[in-house]
């Protein structure tokens, strides 16, 4: 018997608020409200921190957890709909263990989607990377499913996809380019980011767009309590952040990021003239500002900023960028239903100018979208949680413009502009059927509709241009409907362990056109036309899930298989750069990826860390290539496996160390050579016969930290990226042998091999 619970009747009332840190009251996403009279009837908090739960008229004790937080309870007397926020303190490493134990963090095991990996913010800062500089991208790719793009390269492939396959949002907003410097950076300013979720199996029907996964990255809102500053500086980089209260009551809050590289300060000092007028460096703003507008409403206002500008003298120089807006509006409707509303603005451009004497010549493009959403929730009760929304995106491409000035010859190109408007609505149901099984099943419904202005051509197989038609500013060319259907289910074996399987059905309607394997800042998008169909993939997996010892670990193995349709791939030589026929340069097929991913994580103590490993195969088949039949794509590699340690030794010193080894990928080399009016050429046969070495490197890295005052915190942080100075090959060409005609000659180029970093981290209070 329960002491101090009364039944009044029936009659169903409901709690709802906001869930926040205390120290800095910035929402918590994920966090687990549950009544302890009432175990089965709970919530987990929204991406604004907004939690509801429905229950009988009573007395209870309402329980408030989070990962790393110390656990929060009080006394709830329901007879009526009330509204509570709650603030939580974070925990010391004395007390983790001891919370983890109360709170029962158990929510990978009973939530029905499956492949979701929660990337946390103090893992990412204690981890050792290339160049001291803490990324998010390149920390996916150590967790299952997840391939690297290449040594030292912030790209990334999921399940047997393509990059462009990976839909990236930064606070809702679409981010085309994540690369600086060619890949070796992202864009995500770590100092900046508050939480980081990877769909890659069962992807909600609220998202759409991309075959593969989706990256969806929530800036941090500010501290709302007090003001304080931060950053580091490092051997390359340096970074600050500012954020503080607004308003006399601290009703809102902002923050502002900024990072940049000072690679251009030590080509200025060089003695050579060319080089001191050249130019590499990028840099990037995150700021965020949010209001309460009394206990309903609350706006938000973010934006992204950065550049990357690289020169060669007067001879050659290069800027790209990406730019982000997100304004967003919530209001809670009723003690139920909670309503999102987002306007958002993106593009992605590059501009490329190369002076060759007389000749001045410019090559520009972008992409840019104007984009609404509407996003609600309806919590019906303990069992169902209804999602629903729309989503309109104007699409507007410009694929190359190139000019000339001077004494140029040359005549000016400028490739039509490409226009297409994208609208979807979706519908997604949580629902427990039972203390054991728990479902999530949605619809996902897509309209692409291709717009003039502009004349469009249609092409055989052979890509030889057969019609054409010209169409005015908005008349429609052509439509592509699709539906998409979404299930998940997860069957709890016991309390500490489930069986999930899980089916979704994905489309894609903008494609990049690039001829290199992982992201390069000249690869231009095209949306689907009468030519280009969309890409559609249906995916299946299933997964067993298990935690150990009261949550202190976790381990799940998948087992997935994805079927794609109208994948893309390019004709031998083809022309991708300033052709206005490109569409007569591409093939059209189908691909499938398949595999087994294991993963064990611990998740407390003085040494935690995870070990992941990938079994998986991805291959495309195209009309015309390797004679019809089935061969491995670019991204396919056998084996991946990483092994993550974090050791925190004392108050002063943490450890950590990554090793990562990977079979290498699919490529394509000269199978022989050949002889044409005295010059030897080479001869290729079958597309991606060949592989790579195999790579591995072991990272390792130590965080001292400094002195702690109430207003003054630092820690220095040092790592050494590939400790045994393996050179493990970016690329493999081949000429030659200038000392024996008769032979060639392969050689081997390599990035990295011992690259130490060093970088001060401070904190004012």
């Amino acid at each position: 018997m329960i002491t101090g619970f009364h039944s009044y009747a029936q009659e169903k009332h409901s709690i709802s608020g906001t869930i926040k840190e205390k120290k800095s009251g910035e929402v918590l996403i994920g966090a687990s409200v549950y009544l302890l009279e009432l175990p089965k009837i709970g919530a987990i908090t929204n991406s604004y921190g907004f939690y509801s739960v429905t229950a009988p008229a009573g007395t209870y004790t309402m329980i408030v957890s989070f990962s790393d937080y110390q656990q929060d309870s009080a006394k709830i007397i329901l007879t009526k709909n009330i509204l509570k926020s709650v603030e939580l303190i974070q925990s010391d490493e004395e007390m983790q263990a001891v919370i983890v134990g109360a709170k029962k963090q158990n929510v990978n095991i009973t939530q029905p989607l499956m492949g979701v990996q929660k990337i946390s913010i103090a893992e990412i800062k204690d981890l050792p990377v290339l160049f001291g500089e803490k990324d998010i991208l390149k920390t996916i790719q150590l967790l299952p499913g997840v391939q690297s793009g290449g040594d030292g390269n912030s790209g990334f492939y999921v399940r047997g996809g393509t990059t462009d396959q990976n839909l990236i949002l930064l606070d809702e907003a679409t981010v085309y380019n994540p690369i600086h410097l060619f890949g070796f950076f992202s864009t995500f300013n770590s100092d900046a980011i508050k939480d980081v979720t990877l769909y890659k199996g069962a992807i909600p029907a609220e998202y759409g767009g991309r075959l593969a996964s989706v990256l969806d990255v929530k800036m941090n809102d500010g501290n709302s309590k007090n003001y304080q500053a931060s950053g580091g500086i490092g051997l390359i980089s340096s970074r600050l952040n500012v954020e503080g209260p607004i308003g006399k009551d601290n009703d809102g809050s902002f923050i502002i990021s900024a990072r940049r590289t000072y690679a251009d300060l030590f080509l200025k000092i060089s003695k050579d003239t060319n080089t001191n007028q050249s130019s590499l460096y990028f840099y990037d703003i995150n700021a965020k500002a949010n209001y309460k507008l009394g206990e309903k409403n609350h706006i938000y206002i973010s934006g992204y900023f950065g550049k990357d500008e690289l020169g060669l003298g007067n001879i050659f120089g290069m800027d790209y960028g990406n730019s982000t807006g997100t304004f967003r509006w919530n209001h809670i409707l009723s003690s139920r239903m909670f309503s999102n509303a987002s306007l958002i603005y993106c593009k992605y451009y590059y501009d490329i100018n190369i002076n060759s004497g007389s000749n001045d010549i410019g090559i520009t493009s972008y992409i840019k979208d104007y984009h609404f959403k509407e996003d609600m929730e309806y919590y019906a009760n303990a069992r169902n949680k209804i999602d629903f929304g729309i989503d309109i995106i104007d699409h507007a491409t410009s694929p190359g413009v190139i000019s000339a000035s001077g004494n140029s010859s040359f005549n000016p190109i400028t490739l039509q502009d490409k226009h297409a408007l994208e609208s979807a609505a979706y519908f997604s149901h949580d629902l427990s059927l039972s203390d054991k099984i728990n479902i999530n099943y949605g619809l996902r419904a897509g309209l692409f509709t291709v717009l003039g202005p502009g004349t469009f051509y249609t092409y055989d197989s052979s890509g030889n241009r057969i019609d054409s038609a010209t169409y005015g500013s908005g008349k429609t060319v052509i439509n592509y409907f699709n539906l998409e259907p979404r299930f998940s289910m997860s069957y709890k074996l016991t309390d500490s362990s489930s069986f999930k399987l899980a089916y979704t059905r994905t489309t894609q309607n903008l494609h990049l056109l690039s001829n290199s394997t992982s992201s390069n800042p000249t690869d231009v998008w095209i949306p689907s036309s009468n030519n280009v169909k969309p890409e559609i993939a249906d995916q299946v997996s299933v997964g067993y899930y298990r935690n150990f010892k009261n949550n202190h670990y976790e381990f799940s193995s998948e087992v997935y298989y994805r079927n794609m349709q109208n994948q893309i791939d390019y004709k031998n030589g083809a022309q991708l750069i300033a052709n206005e026929n490109v569409e007569s340069q591409l093939v059209f097929g189908k691909g499938k990826a398949y595999g087994l991913e294991l993963y064990f994580k611990k998740k407390y103590g003085k040494l935690n860390g995870w070990i992941s490993y990938t079994l998986s195969r991805t291959e495309r088949q195209f009309t015309g290539v390797n004679n019809d039949s089935w061969y491995p794509a670019n991204q396919d590699r056998t084996h991946n496996l990483s092994i993550v340690g974090i050791y925190k030794l004392n108050e002063k010193w943490t450890f950590s160390a990554d090793f990562v080894y990977y079979s290498g990928n699919a490529v394509t080399w000269p199978s022989g050579k050949y002889e044409v009016n005295g010059q030897v050429a080479f001869l290729y046969t079958d597309r991606n016969s060949y592989r790579m070495p195999a790579y591995n490197r072991l990272d390792v890295g130590a965080t001292l930290q400094g002195k702690k005052t109430k207003k003054f915190d630092s820690n220095w942080n040092f790592s050494i990226y590939n400790l045994y100075g393996r050179e493990n090959p970016y690329s493999i060409s081949f000429q030659q042998d200038p000392d024996n005609p008769s032979k060639t000659q392969a050689i081997q180029y390599a990035l990295f091999r011992w690259v130490p970093s060093i970088t001060y981290n401070f904190y004012f209070n």
